[in-house]
């Protein structure tokens, strides 16, 4: 899709967004070709995955197990520069690893293509660096720690309930096969909270722990985080709030992947119009002007 100035010219806003994915074969990736594979707006075009993966060379359709067993004619690329090569995307949506991530966002916005990052585990020394490149290189880029709608409203009614109680932990709870912990929406809470005031949880005894780490992790600004690895779990996070006499709880479930689609959508779309680094759906629900 032509551009000027890294953003996307009146002209072209009408044509569809080619997308190639990384991570098909993963649930985040089946749910994403699921979803889009015939959409008007968002045309998937390519997808890869490790080299010498089981799935490369095989139809998206098949990995991504779309219903019926269609086949898309677009086969898994076993890199990403082969990908690009053979379907020159506009965007690329990249759900695996957070290292191989980065790795792959930054050679991305140097070839003129716009990263959607929705990976968790992103430190801040990568988001400063993809945030640099995306200046240089006048090219849109976007993390989305969690793209469930759902999810960024109760990250944002926690950051609104900081200004007002002080005494606050972060429980997040996902599947056993998650490797990081904390989850970057729960990081992205603990910075959101850290938003609305500069220090939590003042001690009110000097605590003892007869297990390291029992007291969970702790944010710069006093924010304790906690992560719960259970089978049957899929991404559930609850923020605690306490003050003499009551508890206030805010919590997010997510049962499927299918409460991800219209955050993909609009991180997809927004990624098109902009030439820096976007960090959070939030950028976009709640942006102003």
């Amino acid at each position: 899709m032509p551009v000027i100035g890294g953003l996307v010219t009146a002209s072209e806003s009408s044509k569809p967004i080619k997308v190639a994915v990384a991570g098909v074969s993963g649930r985040m990736g089946k749910a994403f070709v699921q979803a889009f594979l015939h959409d008007p707006v968002i045309k998937i075009v390519g997808a890869w995955g490790r080299e010498n993966a089981e799935y490369v060379g095989l139809d998206i359709g098949q990995v991504a197990e779309v219903a019926g067993g269609a086949r898309t004619g677009i086969l898994v690329s076993s890199g990403f520069i082969e990908c690009i090569a053979a379907c020159s995307p506009d965007v690329i949506l990249d759900v695996t690893q957070a290292e191989a991530a980065w790795r792959t966002a930054t050679s991305a916005i140097g070839k003129g293509i716009r990263p959607v990052v929705g990976t968790s585990g992103l430190s801040q020394t990568h988001l400063k660096e993809l945030a640099s490149l995306a200046e240089k290189n006048n090219v849109g880029a976007m993390v989305v720690p969690n793209f469930s709608v759902g999810a960024v409203l109760m990250m944002e009614f926690a950051r609104q309930a900081g200004r007002f109680i002080p005494n606050v932990e972060v429980v997040e709870m996902h599947h056993t096969q998650k490797i990081d912990a904390p989850s970057g929406t729960a990081m992205h809470t603990a910075n959101k909270l850290a938003d609305s005031r500069s220090h939590y949880n003042a001690k009110r005894v000097e605590e003892k722990e007869l297990m390291p780490g029992a007291r969970g992790a702790v944010h710069p600004s006093g924010v304790r985080v906690h992560s719960l690895r259970l089978p049957g779990m899929i991404s559930h996070q609850e923020v605690l709030f306490g003050s003499e006499g009551e508890l206030l709880s805010i919590r997010h479930d997510s049962f499927n992947t299918k409460c991800f689609i219209e955050g993909e959508r609009m991180a997809i779309r927004h990624v098109m119009t902009q030439n820096k680094l976007v960090v959070g759906l939030d950028q976009i629900l709640f942006a102003t002007g």
